[in-house]
């Protein structure tokens, strides 16, 4: 081996240094993190402070959070109307050290301006898009596989369209993905999508709080190698408290009660409105923390928990998905509980 001066010892030293320098920038944040990865969060939960005009507030808030990635909604969500400048919004984003490297969008989004779409996506430095759901027909909880097939081919055109584009294209599991197929009995629509959808054109983003509806996410992680880019957080409680034993039934009174007693009242969390599920919970699962929208807080419908204050395994939930290939994972919550849960992913590793 060569012997080398002192002064070419100095000059290797400094730009080791140098480089040893940009390298711990550019890793700022991904230490302790699950999987090495920053951790992201999407922004439809705190959809009203964008629709305010305080993106950067919202950027700065997460980035002294410790937050790193994060996903938005496409300007065709009303609350991001004001984002249609794809280059501006970035600049904000950046300025306060984060990455936008994902978005949700309306499948109108796709299929009436998808150029439009992917333009907006690049200018703001995506690689990933996505929508919730292929909001095909269901009636009463169930799908016909025409209208599955005919969902997924659709979107298999759409992903393919996005390849040539250079970005990769994402399917959520709400809605239409929780019906059952044929009959209510019948197999689920997001386990025959990974059937119809093409591998090359389309991954999959794991809804946490869908896991009643569709399975454990650790079961597909396993399963479908390679088939996931990403997931979305919330916490989930698979072990709830059971409910107080029922006091003994009264005598039966006189006179039948009123007309506007509890009869036909829905309980609020069990079921309904925009967080209510397809389909019944799986075994052993809290009711109402079903499927639906999702969006604005994680457990859909049932009480909201923070990421490593409920009952899942994360650590062995992050190696699952660590083999299975996924690149990046975003908490999905009201404010207060993403403060509590990227508090708890910062001490994994």
């Amino acid at each position: 081996m060569r012997a080398i001066s002192r002064r070419e010892f100095f000059e290797k030293s400094a730009a080791g240094a140098a480089a040893a320098g940009l390298g711990s920038a550019g890793l700022r944040g991904l230490d302790a993190t699950p999987m090495g990865i920053p951790i992201g969060s999407q922004t439809y939960p705190h959809r009203q402070r964008i629709r305010d005009g305080d993106l950067a507030g919202l950027c700065k808030d997460m980035a002294d959070l410790g937050i790193g990635y994060i996903e938005l909604c496409s300007p065709a969500y009303q609350e991001f109307a004001s984002l249609t400048d794809g280059k501006a919004t970035r600049k904000i984003i950046e300025d306060h050290g984060l990455k936008c490297i994902s978005a949700h969008f309306e499948l109108s989004d796709f299929r009436n301006k998808h150029d439009e779409s992917i333009a907006w996506a690049k200018d703001l430095g995506m690689t990933q898009m996505g929508t919730a759901s292929l909001a095909g027909r269901t009636q009463q909880g169930v799908a016909t596989m025409d209208d599955v097939k005919r969902a997924a081919d659709e979107y298999n055109k759409i992903g393919e369209h996005a390849a040539a584009a250079g970005i990769t294209q994402f399917l959520h599991d709400e809605n239409f993905e929780t019906a059952h197929i044929d009959s209510p009995t019948g197999r689920l629509v997001y386990q025959a999508l990974f059937d119809l959808l093409d591998p090359r054109y389309v991954k999959f983003q794991f809804q946490m709080s869908a896991m009643i509806q569709v399975g454990d996410p650790i079961e597909y992680f396993t399963k479908y190698p390679g088939r996931f880019l990403s997931m979305h957080l919330q916490g989930v409680n698979t072990n709830p408290t059971p409910p107080p034993a029922a006091p003994p039934t009264p005598p039966q009174a006189a006179n039948p009660p009123a007309a506007g007693g509890l009869q036909g009242v829905q309980i609020p969390g069990v079921g309904g409105g925009r967080g209510s599920g397809q389909g019944a919970p799986a075994a052993g699962m809290t009711p109402g923390q079903g499927a639906g929208r999702g969006r604005g807080g994680g457990g859909r419908g049932g009480p909201q928990l923070a990421v490593g204050h409920d009952s899942l395994d994360w650590p062995k939930i992050f190696a699952a998905a660590k083999t299975c290939g996924v690149k990046n994972y975003f908490v999905e919550q009201s404010w207060d509980l993403t403060v509590q849960s990227v508090t708890y992913l910062k001490t994994l590793s």
